[in-house]
């Protein structure tokens, strides 16, 4: 957890490992639109202590499911952010491509899902409204 914009070489370069075959990274970025509506920008705020700890669940059940993961990276901003920045970094190293993409999925979603964050979006129309990240992306 960081108010300090985020780095994708960083994250990547923190998944990195000489026995893996595959990194994958996800970054979400702060986008211009939600629903039709026009983006200004956005807040995100978060109980750090209890999402650094869902941070560590998520890691150890990904380590317990894909045993070969040899690296699991999550990074998520607080603060305001504008459109284009990126808000959450997720990167698995890993020798094998499909349990990469597997266990950086699983992050994602599981991070939405269960980490103390929301976010307030800020309407070019000047209102605002809060949202809990687990309900951003309902599963279809």
């Amino acid at each position: 957890m960081t108010f300090a914009p985020l780095s994708l070489p960083a994250v990547y370069e923190l998944a990195d490992d000489s026995c893996n075959g595959a990194i994958v990274v996800m970054s979400g970025m702060v986008r211009d639109n939600t629903d039709g509506r026009t983006v200004s920008y956005l807040e995100y705020q978060a109980y750090e202590p209890m999402a650094i700890e869902v941070f560590k669940q998520i890691a150890a059940q990904i380590r317990q499911q894909w045993t070969d993961i040899t690296r699991v990276v999550i990074h998520h901003r607080t603060g305001k952010l504008t459109v284009g920045e990126i808000s959450v970094l997720v990167a698995v190293g890993c020798p094998h491509r499909g349990e990469a993409f597997a266990a950086c999925q699983y992050a994602i979603d599981t991070l939405k899902h269960n980490a103390p964050i929301w976010k307030k979006e800020h309407w070019q129309d000047g209102s605002s409204t809060w949202v809990s990240i687990g309900a951003c992306e309902e599963e279809a």
